[in-house]
């Protein structure tokens, strides 16, 4: 298994990172400020180090731990964005949680849905992963048409969950396990069969957009 090829559908694929990818990732993260910044992790700390060179080693340190498996995502070969799974648990848990952003440039071309597919068969069929999980800030709109076009399934609200634009946010969290895909989760996108309607959030869970 050589995650360094290339995953790929029509003009958007998903590959490892490479120490060299750091100075185009800095980049596009830097000219997306305004873009990124509602959705960015932060450090309930403080300011952390926006080195990315140092961010791409440690995130490979990971992969070569078993923790995670950062990807970047590309169309027609330019870099996009970042797709990281981790949190991976093996043993009786077997899962593993992914987070991405995109440029704003790059948005609205299916790049992020058709990665998240893509990343996700991997985690089922290579990495032999049972769960896959995504938790999306309520506000975030674009994120939860990505899991309603997927067919994730909505598991609950999490309150104050994760540290994000300087403060604990409320998170909703959506999953998939492996018997639920066994088609695979970009084939049955693309088929026209994934249930959108696995992603609906019901009325009590709802919080202001």
């Amino acid at each position: 298994m050589d995650l360094s090829i290339p995953r790929r559908h029509g003009p958007i694929s998903i590959r490892l990172v490479r120490t060299r990818d750091a100075r185009v990732l800095q980049n596009e993260l830097l000219s997306n400020r305004s873009w990124l910044r509602p959705w960015e992790a932060t450090s309930p700390d403080g300011p952390v180090s926006f080195d990315m060179r140092l961010g791409v080693r440690r995130l490979l340190q990971q992969h070569r731990d078993g923790l995670g498996v950062p990807f970047v995502m590309e169309y027609d070969g330019e870099v996009a964005g970042q797709l990281n799974v981790w949190g991976i648990a093996r043993g009786s848990l077997a899962s593993a949680t992914i987070g991405y952003w995109v440029s704003e440039r790059f948005a609205g071309k299916g790049i992020t849905p058709t990665s998240v597919a893509l990343a996700t068969d991997v985690c089922f069929d290579e990495l032999r992963l049972h769960r896959m999980e995504i938790c999306i800030r309520p506000e975030n709109v674009a994120s939860l048409r990505v899991v309603e076009k997927l067919g994730f399934r909505y598991e609950g609200l999490r309150r104050r969950y994760i540290h994000i634009d300087g403060d604990w946010r409320d998170h909703y969290a959506f999953a998939l396990v492996r018997e639920e895909v066994p088609e695979g989760v970009l084939p049955r996108w693309a088929s026209g069969h994934a249930p959108s309607e696995a992603a609906t959030i019901p009325p009590a869970d709802r919080l202001p957009a």
